[in-house]
């Protein structure tokens, strides 16, 4: 490359992962073509991106973004799967496929900020999404006060049985 293909690299780069709050290293050496597509696609389906970077440049490129604090790890053979929204899926995604394929080693990540060593992504991926999280959280306010909304139509609805039974006696066509 010339110094205008590596500056226009760095600015891509930049632009791709200078946003990002969500970032895995990923060691790749030995995976095949069609493990990387399915990889990719995997992590699309995320709403991430996966890119493979050469680290001289990937260093200048995140020089002034969160992911600075990854320097230690670009070494070696190194791609980045990324996303500024939910780290946690995306360590599901890619946890699942290292399983499946071994030549995938994680370097570290960056989860919301915070530098995080390859010995805890696995339990990173163990965590419920943010989704699931929400959602019990949800059912959890949403509990104390369908209990209280069941015993008060529990009362109305014992006056309108006893109404009626009163009614059916009076007809004098108790059941």
């Amino acid at each position: 490359m010339n110094r205008e293909e590596k500056a226009a690299a760095v600015s891509e780069r930049n632009e791709a992962m200078g946003t990002a709050t969500n970032a895995f290293l990923i060691q790749f050496r030995g995976i095949t073509v069609p493990q990387v597509t399915e990889l990719r696609k995997q992590i699309r389906e995320t709403n991430s991106r996966y890119v493979v970077v050469k680290n001289t440049l990937a260093l200048i490129a995140v020089k002034d973004s969160p992911l600075t604090k990854l320097k230690d790890f670009f070494k070696g053979e190194t791609a980045v799967a990324f996303n500024s929204t939910d780290g946690v899926v995306l360590a599901k995604a890619l946890t699942k496929f290292a399983k499946d394929v071994p030549a995938v080693q994680f370097k570290g990540a960056l989860l919301a900020g915070q530098v995080v060593p390859a010995s805890q992504i696995q339990a990173i991926a163990s965590l419920p999404s943010r989704d699931e999280l929400l959602s019990k959280l949800l059912y959890l306010m949403q509990h104390p006060i369908r209990g209280l909304a069941v015993v008060l139509n529990a009362n109305i609805r014992n006056i309108a049985v006893v109404i009626d039974q009163v009614r059916q006696q009076r007809e004098g066509t108790t059941e």
